[in-house]
Formats: structure tokens, sequence, C-alpha cells
């Protein structure tokens, strides 16, 4: 694969990122983290992006890189930002949602099916 997966987080405990983590891991998908709490400028750039700080913010990079491969899409104004799917990222996605990312990504096999 070429992409690598980095996942914004909170140094404090969050649901959403428990949930990331989780499913990552089950997976067996590689990934790194990135905490908006330990660095502003990586903060700031979280909030340009989502408007506020959503964690977790999933996103496909080039290896080594901490911003997405490509252009993504603007964030929605119609509805929330949770589990949209903007191409190279993803904020606060449930399990649906994150896993038919991945798929669609390349890193499952299969789309979400329970």
């Amino acid at each position: 694969m070429n992409r690598e997966i980095v996942m914004y987080v909170r140094n404090s405990y969050c649901p959403g990122v428990a949930l990331a983590r989780d499913l990552l891991r089950r997976y067996e998908i590689p990934y790194r983290e990135l905490s908006i709490d330990s660095d502003p400028d990586i903060a700031a750039r979280l909030k340009t992006w989502t408007n506020g700080y959503s964690v977790p913010t999933l996103i496909l990079t080039n290896p080594g890189e901490d911003i997405p491969h490509t252009d993504f899409l603007p964030r929605p104004t119609e509805h929330t930002i949770k589990g949209y799917d903007r191409g190279p990222m993803i904020s606060e996605p449930n399990n649906r949602d994150l896993e038919n990312w991945l798929h669609k990504h390349g890193f499952l096999n299969k789309p979400y099916s329970r």
C-alpha cells in the first residue's frame, strides 16, 4: 500500500478514538497518531479542516507525511461532519462509516456487513 493512515487524536479519553483504535487493531491495519494536544500547529490544522477539533479524524497520507495525499471534499453544510466521507479524510466515524471508508481505500477486503 502506498498510503499511510494518520489519525488525529486528543490525549484525554475519547470514545470515538477508542472505537477507531480498536477497529484498526482488530483488522491489523497500521496507522500513526498525531495528538492535537501536543502541538498547536496540528490542532490549528485540524480546526481548519473540520471547523473544530473533531477527533478522531483519519486521513490518508503519503508515507511519513501528516496531511492528506490529495484534495478532500469540503465540510458539509447541510449536516454534521460525523462520519462524512471527504475522500482521503473522515471525521468522527462510527464502525460502519470507518469500515466502509477503509474498504473504499483498499485497507479492508469487504465493506461493513453486520
